[in-house]
């Protein structure tokens, strides 16, 4: 028989040449981490894999399908695989071999059945499809059919190889291997089998993405910069200081390279480098909650030390808008063609073969919910070390989805670092009993540390008054725990004061355009070289987001943390005058709490929060003071009876009961914030902007359009958008008439919405609509 049969036909490829690119993978992948494959067997079990998982393709349904024949699937490709893999024969093999490492007889025979189960599984699920109760019948009647197709063919490597059934020991439709039951008396052995099968699907599935995503995307680049170009920045230091030295923080994160460590620093203490250091000249990931964050570390990284050299093969930044970050970095640098570098730079990213990537929680640890092809973020994250800051910004649920991710990272191997500036003891409480294994470090202060906050406490609610007695033509920064509590000190501001006064808003419920330039606007005032002056109401968005330095900070309370983070953008790094008060918070009064007290935030440790203020702060309050009351308050004792703790045990118990694979993909995209969230565009934006939008949708529409053009036009749609939550939705859509809305793809739809919005204000509800409103969240 002479012909042969094709992996793919766009562009086309043989089995053989897409089997060769997965075998170039995997070396590459052993040559870069050698340390993955210290045990022969993880390596064998792979290279076994990436052999024999696409030869089912070689069937006349499959061949017609993919050039173009109107075939319909029978099975899955990796289902036909199997019929390839000589498992009796393969384990006699590793059973020899696994005798010849020690092992007794019995344990030999298992870990033998073992291994070509985790083969098998592997080959039959690489790609997650669905496989008919009857699938057994389906693929006994097709064997013949297979095997006459065959009989005559020899094909390089897989020449001495016969079509057969595998044996029902390795193999069986409908028992997937899992974890075991606690109750079972091989439940650690399951378990032991099941963590190998997520690392040799995990890894043959990113090494097939790779050798199928062209050329230029190889499984993995090394990480032979990161440290050199870190003391190359610690040199330039030392030209204008020669005394520059990394400090004890950076140190002690160089000295603890091989552990779990959790590290507590105050703001200023350089805790983006002690990462980095930390990370080493190996793989990394970089994890903060909000996108503004991530975009600000990857400049500092790509800007301050990479210094742009061969970025789109060292440094990725990933969250739902990377592919337009991407492109408009580009439209700085004129050699970038974007039909080729930026969509490579993207799929790289993509594929998670960078040796560091800056990215959002939810674009890694939706693993923790195992769900249906969540192998190859963990088995990437076995060989990785992962950097968690801001770890306090996280709700409830998205701390559960931390401390259960961090327990499967380290027991498939991988490493972890949280960096703070004020820790909870409740995080370190949970993660102990988790069993996860980390030291914590002395909390980091700068020595002959100069007092930076001076605090004024009000029993209160939020007083315009005040803000204006405090303004003189200084930078004043107030800051409120919900939207709707921030536009309303901003318009009883805008009535008593001046209109040539410089009163400005910022939150989250702006349009993307909009906030970009309010964004630079705080940015350019917050500076601390700026001489000008103005007011800003803000809220949650600048707490951990922004690096901003006002002169007074004048604030509602939410919680403790929370308050120090905010505490964080006022005299960030200046000493402070003798005498001189500069943080003003204001606790609600008896008869009313403040904004968000029940709905963001948790009302039991909002209530112990005022007691430990009223308690203990009051005027001069030290950088060791914050980290202290921290650790005091938010400890496991105090907060267990609150529903903040609740929230956490509940999500990990949750987490617990989900078997894997229970749970498909999509399901848990929409899952893992917890949060059902609408892409909006105001009526009166769309109406301005009609024309553009219509000219827009017209290009997406259009096949003769290129990808660069489409990227464009899609970008200047979600320019005019905002997210909305699903109870604001429903809520106004009881008074409008028509919810319009536009498809800008397969999964991503705009609504028009009938509503209030300005430059100056941003999105709110008007007083018709707010019958049965729930309190506004602040982010």
């Amino acid at each position: 028989m002479n012909r042969e049969f094709l992996a793919k036909s766009n562009p086309r490829e043989t089995i053989q040449e897409h089997t060769d690119k997965l075998l170039k993978n995997l070396n590459t992948l052993q040559e870069i981490y050698p340390n993955l494959f210290l045990n022969w067997d993880i390596f064998y079990m792979l290279k076994l894999a990436c052999l024999y998982h696409d030869l089912g393709k070689m069937n006349v349904s499959f061949q017609k399908r993919i050039t173009g024949g109107r075939e319909s699937q029978i099975l899955p490709h990796g289902i036909f695989s199997l019929c390839f893999l000589p498992g009796d024969d393969i384990c006699d093999e590793v059973e020899e071999r696994y005798l010849e490492d020690g092992a007794e007889e019995d344990i030999a025979i298992d870990k033998a059945e073992n291994f070509v189960k985790i083969v098998a599984n592997t080959v039959a699920y690489h790609h997650e499809r669905a496989i008919p109760e009857n699938a057994a019948e389906i693929l006994k009647s097709s064997l013949n059919g297979l095997k006459e197709q065959l009989k005559d063919f020899r094909y390089d490597k897989l020449q001495n190889l016969k079509v057969e059934e595998l044996a029902s020991d390795f193999f069986r439709f409908g028992n997937r291997i899992t974890i075991g039951n606690p109750s079972d008396r091989d439940c650690d052995i399951k378990n032991e089998v099941f963590d190998k099968y997520v690392l040799i699907k995990g890894l043959l599935n990113r090494i097939d993405y790779a050798s199928s995503a062209g050329d230029k995307v190889q499984v993995e680049r090394k990480n032979d910069f990161l440290l050199e170009k870190l003391d190359e920045m610690l040199k330039e230091w030392q030209i204008y200081n020669p005394n520059a030295n990394w400090n004890e923080l950076q140190k002690y994160m160089i000295d603890k390279r091989e552990k779990n460590v959790i590290a507590i620093a105050q703001t200023g203490m350089g805790k983006t480098e002690a990462g980095l250091l930390w990370i080493g000249d190996t793989k990394g990931f970089f994890i903060l909650p909000l996108k503004t964050a991530i975009n600000a570390i990857y400049n500092r990284v790509k800007f301050g030390i990479i210094k742009e050299e061969k970025i789109d093969e060292r440094v990725g930044l990933l969250h739902s808008e990377t592919k337009e970050k991407y492109y408009e970095d580009s439209l700085n640098e004129d050699d970038i063609d974007y039909s080729k570098e930026l969509d490579t730079y993207y799929e790289r990213t993509k594929q998670l073969s960078l040796p560091l990537t800056i990215c959002t929680l939810d674009q890694i640890f939706d693993f923790v919910y195992r769900h249906k092809g969540f192998e190859p973020k963990l088995a990437t994250l076995a060989y990785s070390k992962v950097v968690l800051d801001e770890i306090q910004m996280y709700s409830p649920d998205l701390l559960a989805y931390v401390i259960k991710g961090l327990k499967y990272i380290t027991k498939i191997g991988g490493k972890f670092a949280i960096l703070t500036a004020t820790f909870p003891k409740i995080v370190e409480e949970l993660l102990s009993k988790e069993g996860i294994e980390f030291e914590v470090s002395p909390n980091f202060t700068k020595k002959d540390l100069p007092l930076r906050h001076n605090v004024k406490v009000i029993e209160n609610l939020i007083d315009t008054d005040f803000i204006i007695s405090k303004f003189n033509k200084n930078k004043v920064l107030v800051i409120c725990n919900t939207v709707k509590e921030a536009q309303r000190v901003y318009s009883e501001l805008k009535e008593k004061l001046p209109d040539e006064e410089k009163i400005s808003l910022f939150h989250s419920k702006y349009i993307k355009r909009d906030r970009k330039i309010k964004e630079k606007e705080i940015l350019k005032l917050g500076d601390k070289y700026c001489k000008d002056y103005g007011i800003w109401i803000t809220t949650q968005v600048v707490e951990a987001s922004l690096d901003i330095d006002f002169d007074i900070l004048i604030t509602e309370l939410s919680d403790l943390n929370g308050l120090f983070q905010r505490m964080g953008r006022c005299y960030r790094n200046r000493k402070l005058e003798e005498g001189k008060t500069n943080c003003f918070v204001f606790l609600g009064d008896k008869e009313q709490k403040n904004t968000g007290i029940g709905y963001v935030i948790d009302k039991e440790i909002y209530k112990k929060s005022k007691e430990l203020i009223l308690d203990k702060i009051d005027g001069d309050l030290g950088e060791d003071n914050k980290m202290e009351y921290v650790s005091q308050l938010y400890t496991l004792e105090n907060l267990e009876n609150t529903e903040y703790y609740q929230k956490v045990k509940d999500t990990l118990r949750y987490l617990e009961l989900i078997r894997p694979y229970e749970k498909e993909k999509q399901e848990v995209e929409k899952e893992f914030r917890n949060i059902e969230s609408f892409m909006v565009i105001p009526k009166n934006i769309y109406e301005e902007n009609l024309d553009k939008i219509d000219e827009n949708l017209e290009i997406i529409d259009q096949q003769s359009s290129s990808k660069e053009q489409k990227l464009f036009a899609k970008m200047e749609i979600r320019d005019l958008t905002l997210s909305i939550q699903g109870y604001e939705i429903r809520n106004i859509k009881k008074f409008t008439r028509e919810l319009r809305e536009i498809q800008l793809g397969k999964y991503e739809k705009i609504y028009i919405l009938d509503c209030d919005y300005s430059f100056e204000k941003g999105f709110s509800v008007s007083k018709k609509e707010t019958i049965e409103h729930i309190e506004d969240r602040f982010i």
